[in-house]
């Protein structure tokens, strides 16, 4: 894997990954554990339609971690919830208002589930996908940040330093199912 370029704040080891899936985790959670970051993988992704594909996803990501002895969450499936909130938004382009809100539902609930775990550091794999909109992602886990006292969102650009393509290797290696939609029933389109 090439040097990396990511900042690492000081006297991080331990965070809690919101994992949206394992494919995108797999590079992250592979960079963090040779630098010496242990992370707690948080699965929460009520957006992921339908309940199959949602359940398709969520044991890639547990059959993962698992692999590497590391601690997953299952965070709960409130598809309605999540739809709910997104009402309204249903027509707008993926990096329009529906992505940035979905964003802040998922990583709130990341903060909230660090502060309970008593974790202080955050962050998500939301950031390494070139679909998604990095101003977005920070937007939405700086204002976890604000709303959660006592946590910290580590704002990176998971993109970075030949990540992209460990992802692709690693997701041949380990036999990840491989979705073809970010996981909302309006990106199905």
């Amino acid at each position: 894997m090439k040097k990396n370029p990511i900042e690492v704040p000081e006297g991080l080891t331990e965070v809690l990954l919101h994992a949206c899936c394992a494919p995108c985790s797999s590079a992250i959670v592979e960079w963090m554990l040779a630098n010496g970051i242990r992370p707690t993988i948080f699965y929460f992704n009520p957006n992921i339609y339908p309940r199959e594909e949602y359940e398709i996803r969520k044991e890639e990501s547990k059959r993962h971690a698992e692999s590497l002895g590391l601690t997953w969450i299952d965070g709960d499936y409130d598809h309605e919830e999540w739809r709910c909130l997104t009402e309204g938004m249903e027509a707008e382009p993926e990096r329009g208002r529906r992505c940035l809100c979905c964003f802040k539902m998922r990583l709130a609930a990341t903060a909230r589930k660090a502060r309970e775990l008593g974790l202080v550091w955050f962050t998500t794999t939301l950031a390494s996908s070139r679909w998604k909109s990095i101003e977005q992602i920070a937007e939405a886990g700086l204002a976890a940040e604000q709303a959660v006292p006592e946590t910290h969102f580590w704002a990176q650009n998971w993109r970075k330093g030949g990540l992209s393509d460990r992802r692709n290797q690693l997701l041949k290696e380990y036999g990840f199912y491989n979705q073809q939609y970010c996981g909302c029933e309006y990106s199905m389109r």
